[in-house]
């Protein structure tokens, strides 16, 4: 009989988005597209209205920081959280372009990690203040393992 190894629990920090169609509701499957595969949602935001970011000849963006559980590495939560976002109709045809849903992995533990599919943490957090408030309602007083300050410093400090 083979034993399989017991999993290893991690921590994320998640922002979704979506500022095309039945946003909220983008949103809500793409909660339910995640738990279906094992992602455990621990937390959550209230859900935030803002202007598009980068490219902002769009619709306003509905926003939301979730924290999660999983047994997933980071890699692999990036690839199941890319198959969400494929599942709910999402097309990568304009960079910060329109879309039906986002998914962006914000911390994973205290992990600072920079590979060419990903970088954690995410390397704009600082510069969004679309993700700065939500993020700060869950986890005001986690410090960013680069900055080394907290995300409630990080929303104080923040400039437009």
């Amino acid at each position: 009989m083979i034993k399989s190894k017991p999993h290893r629990y991690c921590n994320a920090i998640i922002l979704l988005g979506s500022n095309i169609g039945r946003r909220e509701q983008y949103l809500s499957r793409a909660w339910i597209a995640m738990q279906l595969v094992g992602i455990e949602i621990t937390d959550w935001s209230s859900i935030y209205e803002t202007k598009a970011w980068g490219n902002k000849n769009q619709s306003d963006f509905l926003n939301q920081t979730l924290r999660i559980r999983t047994t997933l590495s980071p890699l692999e939560l990036l690839y199941e959280l890319q198959r969400v976002e494929d599942k709910l109709g999402r097309k990568r045809k304009v960079k910060w372009g329109p879309r039906k849903i986002d998914i962006d992995i914000l911390y994973y533990e205290n992990l600072a990690l920079s590979v060419e599919e990903l970088t954690i943490p995410h390397p704009a957090i600082a510069q969004r203040k679309f993700t700065l408030v939500p993020l700060t309602e869950i986890a005001p007083n986690y410090i960013h393992p680069k900055y080394k300050i907290s995300n409630r410093n990080l929303l104080e400090k923040f400039v437009e």
